[in-house]
């Protein structure tokens, strides 16, 4: 019997739907063992959410089995804090306070992966290290100790610097908490020793040119489906990238985006219609204007819906397969040097298109509801067109000619 197969991360997941089913499957393999389950989804960008959050869950069980070994073996052969007194309140008991009041502090305000992320930092890796001592034992030499062992290969991969920091980010966290509970006397010193500042990588975006290619190329999958059932996906996949490269919101914007949020306008100073759109992201509550070419990919995803409800999602999950399927056909999953590319790409693309444009640099950074330092910091490669040499090299005075030198000489 033939099923539809697709694989995530990296082809350790499988995700299939038989002929005779109408829900797709998920499967991983992990310690000698398939694990399998129902994504209970008949839709496949909804069911490959649901199949990698699944499949995550089922690794960091697995991690905390057996790869966390590692780490615990690096907490035995660390010198063991002296036995303190039996009211002393320990790590984990700090790191339960700190969860308890950060999920009713930030409800609403952050997003519920992020929440779920400080709770992985603190199960996966910072409770197995610290969990059991006195939460007034945790010095700057322990932290320091815990460096050491996530990075000197215990419990498998190394982990990237910036996975490390936030790690380092929840520990804070967690030590604030409780010396605002009275727990510790203060925070201790929790700077990375021997470490310089990490380089500044430029953000993956898409050049004109290969822009141009991906445009071309979502539009003839939305013309021509390789399979006709996929043919709406396509379609709000090419009205996808066009908008989120007109518009420059971030990928969980988009995704929180409602028919209620975005009105086609005529721009006043223009005289060209542009969409006026409120966001709600990761910085609260902003606005968006964007450029005329948003129009055309909202309006046809209008016609398609018809006359949809004010509350209904623009675009709902991200496609994020198709993506990743269509940049690699194209040979564009990863820039020049090596970054890949996302769709959080596409916003990178329309702030570098705007700058090399000449747009205000203050203007995209309000727009784009970010700072003038980051654009600077972070795409300050893409921007040398902006230069004016003019300016660069003028002097106060004119310089004098020889004509004009002589004769002045001869007066």
């Amino acid at each position: 019997m033939s099923a539809e197969r697709h694989t995530l991360l990296d082809g350790r997941v499988h995700v299939y739907r038989r002929e005779n089913s109408r829900f797709w499957q998920c499967a991983i393999y992990l310690r000698g063992r398939n694990h399998r389950a129902s994504t209970h989804q008949d839709r496949l960008d909804a069911a490959l959410m649901v199949a990698r959050e699944w499949a995550l869950d089922r690794i960091a069980e697995d991690r905390l089995g057996s790869r966390s070994l590692g780490l615990n073996q690096a907490v035995a052969a660390a010198p063991q804090p002296p036995p303190s007194s039996a009211t002393a309140k320990t790590f984990k008991e700090a790191a339960e306070a700190f969860m308890a009041e950060y999920r009713v502090l930030t409800a609403g305000e952050r997003n519920a992966r992020y929440v779920e992320n400080k709770e992985r930092h603190l199960k996966l890796y910072l409770l197995p290290f610290f969990g059991k001592r006195p939460v007034s034992e945790v010095t700057a030499g322990l932290i320091q100790q815990y460096r050491v062992a996530r990075l000197g290969n215990a419990g498998g991969k190394r982990p990237a610097r910036s996975t490390l920091h936030q790690e380092t980010v929840t520990l804070r966290q967690v030590l604030k908490s409780a010396n605002r509970h009275g727990w510790i006397a203060a925070v201790p010193d929790m700077s990375a020793p021997y470490k310089t500042s990490g380089k500044i990588a430029h953000r993956a975006w898409f050049s004109p040119e290969e822009y141009e290619r991906l445009r071309a190329a979502t539009e003839e999958r939305a013309r021509n489906p390789k399979r006709d059932r996929w043919r709406a996906e396509c379609e709000l996949f090419h009205d996808f990238v066009e908008f989120m490269a007109n518009t420059g919101l971030r990928p969980d914007e988009a995704q929180r985006l409602e028919f209620r949020d975005v009105k086609v306008v005529m721009d006043g100073r223009t005289r060209q219609r542009i969409l006026e759109i409120d966001v709600r992201g990761k910085r609260g509550v902003g606005f968006c204007k964007s450029t005329p070419d948003a129009v055309g990919p909202y309006e046809r995803l209008l016609k398609r819906r018809g006359v949809p409800n004010s509350t209904d999602p623009v675009f709902g999950k991200i496609q994020r397969q198709l993506m990743n399927a269509v940049l690699d056909e194209l040979g564009l999953k990863t820039d020049r040097d090596g970054n890949p590319r996302t769709a959080y790409s596409l916003r990178h693309t329309y702030i570098c298109l705007r700058l090399l444009e000449g747009a205000d640099i203050y203007q995209v950074a309000k727009n784009c509801r970010t700072s003038v330092e980051m654009i600077e910091k972070f795409y300050a490669s893409h921007i040398k067109t902006r230069l004016d040499a003019a300016a660069l090299n003028g002097r106060s005075q004119p310089r004098k000619t020889p004509s004009a030198t002589k004769a002045l000489a001869n007066a």
